[in-house]
């Protein structure tokens, strides 16, 4: 579907400039445009989460590669997570469209291609989506039970039930707040950024006001080799080092997540990829100051993760005091939710686009807003549900449970760079034209590098993602991720080449789609008004 395959109908009129351009990229409006700039930045923070997402993953690095792995893969990954956030951004601001950069691919491939592209790229992002907000709201469910058994001592147990009723209730209530109408969901989320910065700032002058100096870890250990500490039980300390990696690459990944609300959002093709870019580099940046000072202050490490099995939690008990911690864990906990909130909010509207060109065997079901709040209440819910079953192995097998956190970045990041190896691929093709939006970082040298170093990384991260993080490997310890993106990869070809292909032919128009709404524009001047 290129700009030349479809021409906006005179029947269709809009006074608003990012209507326009979404008629140009073959799409009727179907949302209210009514996140602000400031809106969109906080939803970017939030779908990262840095100081939640760092507390739930902590352990993986300090207790695989040691205090060191953790300080240094994190910006090592960082610094690689900003040329894949670069190229994602560049590509959303040439096409701002709710189905990200799925949609993109099928402006970027030749059209013989664009239905076995789209086809790959929906089914990696919609899988790294659900298994995102499953591993998020697990973690959360973990993090609230871990306060709660530091608060009562030995007389509450953790149970698998417990963890699992937990995060069953919070995604079911998560549903329900991404029921509301765009204007309550961009006041919403306006709020969360400051949340989720505060609580990490926080947490860092307080950790650093209530250790003594002499308490504090030396340079070496923070930095140098004395904080490797390989404890994989076999593996060599290089690869028990580069497990820490997994921390950073599942905080700083769903970044097109902004772009799937990017038709809610007022000058997307400006707002979407400049809030992604501020997010990367804030997120990276703090969030490496946080991993420095956590490990600065974190004391012997044959004491954690302690008690609760939160190691980040445990560091917070031993310095603040148990009430101290209790009250700044709440607040990472509410940051946690908020990533949940955000990322509900995204794989919907990913799970609309899908179904809306036919990807889905629901006839369209699921590609229909709501009349009462413009939002495709349908896909909300059956997004709700189907990421309750990841959480659901849990009850038969932690190990294969935890390696949904594996499988976010892997799935994810791999359906990030489809589009954009297929840009540089066919960017002489006669059926592929490019143009680039206000964020561009050009054909030269700096758009190559950022293009190709985040394709090869992928690449490389997922190959560490994949093996086993602990010898010797046992069916209890071992690491499903790998095997279930390949599946579903697998499975979904099947379906396509079986009988998906007679009624998905890639994303496309759905200008003279008549069962689409046109959303009325006349409240724009008074919205305007609120979100300035």
């Amino acid at each position: 579907m290129s700009d030349t395959d479809v021409k906006r109908p005179d029947s269709i009129e809009t006074s608003n400039e990012d209507d326009r351009e979404l008629l140009a990229l073959g799409y009727k409006p179907s949302f209210r445009r009514e996140f602000s700039n400031l809106a969109t930045i906080s939803f970017a923070f939030s779908i990262m989460g840095v100081c939640s997402s760092i507390a739930t993953t902590f352990n993986t690095p300090l207790l695989l590669g040691g205090p060191a792995s953790v300080v240094w893969c994190w910006i090592l990954g960082s610094a690689m997570c900003f040329t894949l956030g670069s190229s994602i951004a560049e590509i959303v601001s040439a096409y701002p469209t709710c189905g990200g950069l799925y949609t993109a691919s099928a402006q970027l491939t030749p059209k013989s291609h664009r239905a076995r592209v789209g086809w790959l790229v929906g089914w990696l992002n919609i899988l790294g989506q659900i298994a995102g907000i499953s591993s998020t709201e697990f973690g959360l469910a973990n993090m609230i039970l871990a306060a709660v058994q530091i608060g009562q001592g030995d007389s509450f147990t953790i149970t698998n039930g417990k963890v699992v009723g937990l995060f069953a209730g919070l995604l079911v209530f998560h549903g329900i707040l991404n029921s509301l109408a765009t204007r309550y969901l961009a006041r919403l989320t306006t709020g969360f950024v400051f949340v989720n910065l505060g609580t990490t700032f926080l947490i860092i002058i307080v950790l650093l006001s209530t250790t003594a100096r002499s308490d504090m870890h030396p340079a070496s250990y923070v930095f140098g080799s004395a904080g490797i500490v390989n404890q994989t039980g076999g593996w060599n300390t290089g690869l028990a080092f580069l497990f820490g990696l997994l921390s950073v690459q599942w905080t700083m990944t769903d970044y097109d997540a902004t772009a799937h609300i990017s038709e809610e959002v007022r000058r997307a093709a400006y707002a979407a990829p400049s809030a992604i870019f501020i997010a990367v580099i804030g997120t990276g940046l703090i969030g490496w100051l946080l991993n420095i000072v956590m490990v600065l202050c974190s004391g012997p490490l044959e004491n954690l993760p302690g008690p609760s099995g939160s190691a980040f939690l445990e560091i917070m008990v031993i310095r603040m005091g148990r009430t101290g911690a209790l009250i700044l864990w709440a607040f990472v906990c509410a940051t946690a939710f908020f990533v949940v909130q955000t990322a509900l909010q995204a794989a919907s509207r990913t799970v609309y686009a899908f179904s809306r060109d036919h990807g889905l065997p629901d006839r369209g079901y699921f590609g229909k807003n709501s009349k009462t709040t413009h939002t495709p209440l349908r896909a909300i819910w059956f997004t709700t549900l189907v990421s309750i079953l990841p959480g659901l192995l849990d009850l038969a097998s932690p190990i294969a449970a935890n390696a949904i956190f594996s499988l976010t970045a892997m799935a994810l990041d791999l359906s990030y760079i489809i589009p954009i190896f297929c840009r540089r691929v066919f960017h002489n093709h006669p059926e592929v034209m490019f143009k680039p939006g206000p964020f561009y970082m050009g054909d030269g040298y700096l758009g190559w590098f950022c293009n190709i170093a985040c394709i090869l990384w992928t690449l490389f991260v997922c190959v560490v993602f994949s093996m086993p993080t602990v010898l010797p490997v046992t069916p209890d310890n071992m690491n499903y991720a790998s095997v279930i993106t390949v599946g579903v990869i697998v499975l979904a070809f099947a379906w396509y080449i079986l009988g998906a292909h007679k009624h998905y032919s890639g994303p496309q128009s759905n200008i003279h789609d008549d069962s689409v709404e046109q959303i009325d524009q006349t409240t724009d001047a008074k919205d305007k008004k609120d979100f300035a």
